[in-house]
C-alpha cells in the first residue's frame, strides 16, 4: 500500500484533532506587524516523547509551542488576557493545523497561564 505525503499528515492532523486538544481564543501580536485574531491550543499525554518538528523530544511540562512559521528557536511572550498571566515560551514545533488556530502551547505553557481548567482563555502573543 502506497501513502502520500498529504495522505500521512491529514492522518497526524486528524489523530492530534481527536486527541482532546482544549482550544483557546487568541490574539497575535507579530514585532512591527498588525495583530490578527485566531484560536490557540495545546497539548500534552498524548504528544509527551514523541519528536518535535525541530527534531527534539516533546516534554509537555516545558516552556514550548507549535507555530506554523516561526522559526524555531524564536521565544514569544503569550499573555492570558482573563487573568493577566504570561509565560515565554520556545518555538520548537510545527503546527497547529486545524481551524483558525494561531499556536499550540505545550501543557506546562498553558497551566502557567491558567488555560487548564477553563479550557479556553483570550491570549496575546509578542513575539521577544
Amino acid at each position: 500500500m502506497k501513502f502520500t505525503a498529504k495522505a500521512v499528515l491529514t492522518a497526524a492532523v486528524l489523530a492530534f484533532a481527536s486527541a482532546g486538544a482544549t482550544v483557546a481564543t487568541t490574539e497575535v501580536v507579530y514585532a512591527g506587524s498588525k495583530a490578527s485574531a485566531g484560536t490557540a491550543s495545546y497539548y500534552g499525554k498524548r504528544f509527551h516523547g514523541r519528536t518535535t518538528a525541530n527534531g527534539e523530544r516533546f516534554n509537555m511540562n516545558a516552556m514550548t509551542a507549535a507555530h506554523k512559521s516561526l522559526p524555531f528557536g524564536t521565544k514569544v511572550k503569550v499573555t492570558n488576557r482573563n487573568n493577566g498571566k504570561s509565560v515565554i515560551v520556545r518555538i520548537n514545533d510545527r503546527g497547529p493545523y486545524h481551524g483558525n488556530r494561531v499556536i499550540d502551547l505545550s501543557r506546562g505553557a498553558a497551566a502557567k497561564i491558567g488555560m487548564l481548567n477553563s479550557g479556553t482563555a483570550r491570549v496575546s502573543i509578542q513575539v521577544l
